[in-house]
Order: C-alpha cells, then sequence, then structure tokens
C-alpha cells in the first residue's frame, strides 16, 4: 500500500446517505491486498488522493480479478458501522461498456426511479449481457419498471429471446402475457431462436412456442 495514510472514507460519504449504500466511481485501482481483503482507490474528485475500503468477502473472487491501474465502479454499504465494498465492476475504457456497467449496479437499488432509468439506458443500449437481468425486472415490484424491461427487452432482440422463452410457461399471467408479447414484436429475429427451444421444449412449453410461432405467421415444418 502507499506510505501515506489513506484518506478516511468519510469524506466521500453522499450528504445523505442510503441505507442500501451508495457507487463510487474510481479511474484507478492504487493497490490490492488479497490477504486483508482491502482495496485502495484514486479520488480523481480530491485531487487524487487515496482511500484504503475493506471489502465484503462474497467478493472476494471479483476482488482476485482486479488489479492496480484498473477504473472500478464500487459499491459501497456500511454494515455494523463498517463501510464495506459490497460489489465491484472493473470499468472499461469504452463509454458505452461503462454505462451498462453502472446501470447494472444501479438495477439493484432501493429507488425504483433509479432502476427505471437503468432499465431505459440498457434498453437504448441495447445491452445483451444485461438480458438476464431485465428479465428480472419484469418481476419488479413497481409496473414502470416492468413495463420498461419489457421495451427494453424489445430493443435488445434475439440476444433476449432464449431468456424470456421460459416466461410462457410462468404461473403469473401478467409474465406469461409479457413473454408472448416481446417475442411477438421482436419479430423475425425471435423465430430461429423459438424454432430451435421448440424441438426441445417439453409439452406445455411447446404449446405456447408454437402458439407464439402461429401468431408470428410461421409455421413449424413437420418432423
Amino acid at each position: 500500500m502507499a506510505d501515506a495514510g489513506p484518506s478516511p472514507l468519510v469524506q466521500i460519504n453522499p450528504k445523505r446517505a442510503k441505507k442500501d449504500g451508495f457507487n463510487l466511481v474510481t479511474e484507478n485501482v492504487i493497490a490490492v491486498n488479497l490477504e486483508a481483503r482491502q482495496l485502495e482507490v484514486e479520488l480523481l474528485a480530491y485531487d487524487g488522493k487515496t482511500v484504503l475500503l475493506d471489502v465484503a468477502e462474497d467478493v472476494l473472487d471479483d476482488l482476485q480479478k482486479i488489479k492496480p491501474g484498473d477504473g472500478a465502479t464500487l459499491r459501497i454499504v456500511e454494515e455494523d458501522g463498517k463501510r464495506l465494498v459490497k460489489q465491484f465492476r472493473i470499468r472499461a475504457k469504452d463509454p458505452n461498456v461503462v454505462k451498462v456497467d453502472a446501470a447494472l449496479m444501479d438495477l439493484k437499488d432501493s429507488h425504483w426511479l433509479n432502476r427505471k432509468y437503468a432499465v431505459e439506458v440498457l434498453g437504448e443500449l441495447k445491452a445483451a449481457s444485461a438480458v438476464d437481468d431485465l428479465v428480472e425486472c419484469l418481476d419488479d415490484e413497481v409496473g414502470d419498471v416492468r413495463h420498461r424491461a419489457y421495451e427494453a427487452l424489445i430493443k435488445i432482440g434475439a440476444p433476449s429471446v432464449p431468456q424470456v422463452i421460459p416466461l410462457l410457461v410462468s404461473e403469473e399471467d401478467e409474465l406469461r402475457q409479457s413473454a408472448t408479447e416481446i417475442l411477438r414484436k421482436i419479430g423475425k429475429p425471435a423465430v430461429e431462436p423459438l424454432a430451435t427451444a421448440l424441438v426441445e421444449a417439453e409439452v406445455p412449453l411447446k404449446k405456447r412456442i408454437t402458439k407464439v410461432l402461429d401468431r408470428m405467421g410461421y409455421k413449424p415444418k413437420e418432423a
């Protein structure tokens, strides 16, 4: 670690601390100490001062992947009076990748407006890597977030299809209807993955897939 003592984390605490934590974006990881489970990062907004952060045990696998010189987006939470890094993503130089990483973290935010905005960003960027998370958002407690996730999956298109297909046999009416409409609105790019899934699907799912394909004007060839 650096010779000079790191700045205390309290200097970067938001004016109104959130119970579920806050994001900290750094362009430069200074040092990684796996044994001590600590991460030292540079704070550009504070004239290059550094801060030493403890890392939660459940993200130690990720800690092994990050290296000095990397940029990172960190999720800081407070547990038992101690601030910990509970989640982080190594940030790529591509600005769109950075936006996707930040939006994926905001999907876990407790405030629905932040989740809604994050879903919109992922849809606009057509982030295929976010499909699993967006599918989960179809079951969000807030209707507006669910609707935005529905729209985002349609924008992403074909990469959404394999994860949406299983929802056709969901026990929830809304999820079944959303899945049907997502696939129908994706249109032609959904046909091939639907036809592929049809081959190995169990009877209930097979019936649903066939119905969706029929609504899209596609008739599977008889075996």
